[in-house]
C-alpha cells in the first residue's frame, strides 16, 4: 500500500497546525515554505479537511487556519480517511460483493487482518502525538519528554 501525497502532504499540514495550535493562525503560505510544498495544493487539500471539521479558517489581516479542534483529538485514522477515502487495501474487505469469490478467498482474510492493522495503528495516533515526535527530532540533544 502506498498513500498518495494528499493524504502524506495533508498529515504534513495537519501536523504544523498541531505544533501552532493556540498560537494563532497559521499561513498556508508560511506551511507550504516550511514543508516545501506547493501552496497551490495545499489550497486544494485543506478544503476536504475544513469540510470535515478539522481546520478553521481565519480571514482578514491576522487571518490563516489552525485547527478546529485539539490535536489530541484528531487522530490519522480520521485525516488518511478524508483524503484517502479510507485505509481498506482491497475493495473486497469492505464490501464481498464485489468479488464472486470473497466468501472463499485465503487472500481476502490477509487483506482484512492487514487493514485492520493499518486501521488500528492509523487510529492510535493522534496529531498531539506526532507534534511531540517532531518536537523530539527538532531538539534531540533535551532527550524525550514524557508527559502524564
Amino acid at each position: 500500500m502506498k498513500l498518495s501525497t494528499r493524504a502524506r502532504y495533508g498529515v504534513r499540514l495537519l501536523l504544523e497546525l498541531a505544533l501552532k495550535y493556540g498560537k494563532g493562525p497559521v499561513y498556508l503560505k508560511d506551511i507550504a515554505r516550511k514543508e516545501q510544498i506547493s501552496e497551490k495544493y495545499l489550497s486544494v487539500i485543506i478544503i476536504p479537511l475544513k469540510a470535515a471539521g478539522l481546520v478553521r479558517a481565519t480571514r482578514g489581516a491576522h487571518g490563516g487556519y489552525n485547527l478546529a479542534k485539539n490535536p489530541s483529538e484528531i487522530n490519522l485514522k480520521e485525516v488518511v480517511d478524508i483524503l484517502e477515502g479510507g485505509t481498506c487495501l482491497v475493495d473486497c474487505v469492505n464490501d464481498p460483493g464485489a468479488c464472486a469469490r470473497s466468501r472463499t478467498c485465503a487472500s481476502r482474510d490477509v487483506w482484512h487482518i492487514l487493514s485492520d492493522k493499518i486501521s488500528e495503528t492509523l487510529s492510535a495516533m493522534t496529531l498531539e502525538t506526532m507534534a511531540g515526535m517532531s518536537r523530539e527530532k527538532a531538539n534531540p540533544e533535551e532527550g524525550p519528554m514524557y508527559h502524564i
